[in-house]
C-alpha cells in the first residue's frame, strides 16, 4: 500500500509542475494548497531535495522548486524515494535474505510478474501525464 508520504510527494511534486511563475514556491503556499501540515511537508521536502529532485532555497524569496521538466520525473523514481521499495511481497524487495524457498515457490513467477507491471506501470507515467 502507497503511504500518505508517497501520495503527498507526488501532489507536492504535481504543485510546483503547475506553478507557471519562475522561481521558488514557499512552503506556506504548497501546505495551504495541498492541506498538508508544514512540519509533515518539510519530511517529505527534505527527501525530494535531498536527492535532486527538486531544489530548496531558505530565506526570504525562498522554498521549492522543480529541478528538472515536468516530462523528465516519472511516478516510479518519486514513489521508491518516499515509499522504498514498489515490491509486492518482501522476496522480491531485494531488502531481505534471499528465499531459501524460492527455487520450489509455485507462486514466484506469479508474484514477479505483478512487481514487472507494477514498475512498468508507475515508471512510464511522468509527472506531466499527471498535470
Amino acid at each position: 500500500m502507497i503511504s500518505t508520504k508517497g501520495r503527498y510527494a507526488l501532489r507536492v511534486m504535481i504543485d510546483l509542475a503547475r506553478q507557471k511563475k519562475e522561481g521558488y514556491i514557499p512552503l506556506s503556499e504548497i501546505a495551504a494548497r495541498q492541506e498538508i501540515s508544514e512540519k509533515y511537508l518539510e519530511i517529505i521536502l527534505k527527501i525530494l531535495v535531498k536527492e535532486n529532485l527538486l531544489k530548496g532555497l531558505r530565506g526570504k524569496g525562498g522554498g521549492y522548486k522543480l529541478t528538472r521538466s515536468p516530462e523528465q520525473y516519472n511516478v516510479g523514481e518519486i514513489l521508491e524515494l518516499t515509499e522504498g521499495t514498489l515490491s509486492t511481497v518482501a522476496c522480491l524487495s531485494g531488502s531481505t535474505q534471499p528465499c531459501s524457498r524460492a527455487f520450489q515457490c509455485p507462486t514466484l513467477p506469479m508474484w514477479q510478474e505483478l512487481d514487472t507491471m507494477v514498475r512498468d506501470y508507475f515508471y512510464h507515467k511522468s509527472l506531466a501525464d499527471l498535470i
